[in-house]
């Protein structure tokens, strides 16, 4: 055998190799992949591109508080974008949540559909979940990832180890505004979804139901992707492409 040919079979074995781990499930979250494609970027960065003739922002990082501004002036100024190509892994909730209202403003404003999609291979998880809804025409490409989880509060376990230390009386005075905030943060979510025509079935049946944090080694399943039957039934996706 020929050193080129080893070379050649020496990649392929590589590449399948790649691609088998990208394809691997998480053990603990057996409906999502255990590596998700979800962007490392600290803040969303909103990237302008051509796609065959199609302009498409690609919005990829974490959902972070400046998010809903920012996209609101990339709209503003380029309102010849039909499509928004997600991946994140979530963020500030409720910057999801005003993003989207972003998204579903313009796309009321400008001729023709504003399309959110996930394509194949990208991961949209927590707070992008929001952000993906505000499309008027939502697209979950085979392969891509809507990942959720339940939206809480009480992942700043730093603020309630400090409180501890403070006390009893702090300590319960945090769980409460703690539970305050996120009855308020789900209230606002029931809204979200009203507004968006995506099934409040998706909170009750789907988001509320999968912890966002685990408290014990035993603990599993804290996300959870939703199948493409999921998606459609729930209205998160309304398209299929």
């Amino acid at each position: 055998m020929n050193f080129v040919v080893k070379i050649a079979l020496l990649g392929g074995v590589l590449l399948a190799g790649a691609a088998h781990a990208q394809g691997m499930l998480d053990p603990d979250n057996p409906t999502c992949p255990r590596y998700p494609n979800w962007s490392s970027s600290k803040i969303m960065e909103l990237t302008l591109v051509d796609r065959k003739g199609t302009k498409v922002l690609l919005a990829e990082g974490a959902v972070d508080q400046g998010l809903p501004d920012r996209l609101n002036k990339m709209l503003s100024e380029n309102k010849d974008i039909t499509e928004i190509w997600l991946r994140s892994p979530g963020g500030n909730a409720r910057a999801g949540n005003e993003a989207g209202q972003v998204i579903r403003k313009f796309a009321k404003t400008i001729d023709g559909l504003l399309i959110t999609r996930i394509p194949s291979g990208w991961t949209c998880f927590s707070a992008c979940n929001f952000v993906f809804m505000g499309g008027r025409a939502r697209i979950i490409d085979k392969g891509g990832h809507f990942m959720v989880h339940m939206f809480t509060m009480t992942g700043d376990r730093n603020a309630i180890n400090y409180s501890i230390e403070m006390g009893t009386d702090s300590t319960v005075g945090l769980i409460g505004e703690v539970e305050q905030e996120s009855a308020l943060l789900a209230t606002e979510d029931n809204d979200f979804l009203i507004r968006m025509g995506v099934s409040r079935k998706l909170l009750s049946e789907v988001m509320y139901k999968t912890s966002a944090v685990k408290s014990g080694a035993g603990d599993k399943e804290t996300r959870r992707c939703l199948t493409e039957e999921e998606a459609l039934r729930y209205n998160v996706a309304n398209v299929t492409d």
